[in-house]
This record gives C-alpha cells, structure tokens and sequence, in this order.
C-alpha cells in the first residue's frame, strides 16, 4: 500500500512540473537541412546563444541557405600548415545573395554559452576582421573540437567560435561530405545544400 502511494505522487509530482513549465524540455528550434545524400536535422539553442541561434533563424527563414553550398571540409589529413588540428565542414549562404547578407554579429563566447564544440556541434564562422566578424558561414564539428572553445587554439586570439546548436539526426551525411575529393580544404566540386526549412 505504501508503495503504491508512493508511485502514485511521484507520478503527481512529475505531471505538477510538466503542466507548469518545470519538467525536462527541449525548447530548442528544429531545423532540417535537406541535401541530395538525405536530411541533417538540427538543434539551434537561441536561449544559451540568442544572438547566434536568431541570426542563423533569420537567414533560415529567409531562405539564404536555400542553394547554399558546403565548399570546404577540414581534416586531418589536409592542414600541412597548422599546428593545432580541427575536424569540421563549413558551408555558405548561396553566395548569388552576398550583397544582402546582414550585418556581423557580436561573438557568443563559449565561456559564456556554456555550449561546447563537442561532435555535431553547429557553429558560425568567422573572418579576418576579428572575434564579432561572423555573418552566415557556419561550420559542423566532426568529433569533439575544444580547440575550437573560448580559450581554444586554433584561432591565435583565443576568443573561439560561437557554438549555438546541435545536428540531431544526419551525422553519417556530415561524415560522407566531409570524405569528398578535395584540392586541399577546398571541395572538387562543392557540395550543395537544397534547402533549409525550420520545422512546425
């Protein structure tokens, strides 16, 4: 009898926390990247990283990927001049549509996120002009990449990249993309992205 009150508030005590907001959720967007070899979908986090996660939502929502391309992928075997090693790929927002790219956004520091670049992990790029340069590029890691975190090595000025999501399903795709002939970190022929919708 005992057991069996026991089992039944648990089971009040779990449906009070869901009603209420208090449960385990996952309040993440899904987005669905869909490519000839299948469909990654992703986890973009806009509560750890509002800033990141809204700036790729507006360029999703805008269709910006839509002929996008993955034009570079990193591994080990192609880095001759570094010394700290990445494994990632990185794609472009369709580059007929570069005058209308937004403004760069200021940089989500891993430290302050709490996100990391574990494997899978979905980060922006940055250019030349500094920690708050990123506009659309973004990359996936391939293994976990803490070289790549606030603090990291790979980038001299050991500000890091912005982690702001997470590939859920389509990893084996990444993998694939990431193994496809190319002339250093640059794809043959790049790879194209047919679309990217956020999921209702």
């Amino acid at each position: 009898m005992i057991r069996r009150l026991h089992h039944a508030a648990c089971i009040t005590l779990l449906a009070g926390f869901l009603a209420t907001g208090c449960g385990p959720t996952d309040e993440r967007v899904r987005v669905d990247m869909y490519t000839s070899l299948g469909t990654v979908e992703l986890a973009i986090d806009t509560i750890a990283a509002p800033i990141t996660g809204q700036n790729f939502l507006r360029y999703v929502r805008e269709g910006f990927y839509d002929g996008g391309i993955v034009h570079r992928v990193v591994r080990m075997d192609n880095q001759p001049r570094d010394s700290v090693f990445i494994e990632v790929i990185q794609a472009l927002s369709d580059t007929a549509r570069n005058a209308e790219v937004f403004d760069p956004i200021q940089l989500e520091r891993t430290s302050q996120t709490g996100l990391s670049h574990v494997d899978g992990a979905i980060s922006m790029a940055r250019t030349v002009g500094g920690p708050n340069s990123a506009v659309s590029s973004f990359f996936i890691c391939i293994g976990d990449q803490p070289e790549l975190d606030f603090g990291g090595r790979r980038n001299p000025d050991g500000q890091g990249f912005a982690a702001f999501g997470q590939v859920l399903t389509g990893m084996e795709i990444i993998r694939q993309i990431q193994q496809m002939e190319a002339d250093g970190q640059y794809l043959n022929t790049p790879y194209p992205i047919d679309s990217v919708r956020v999921r209702n």
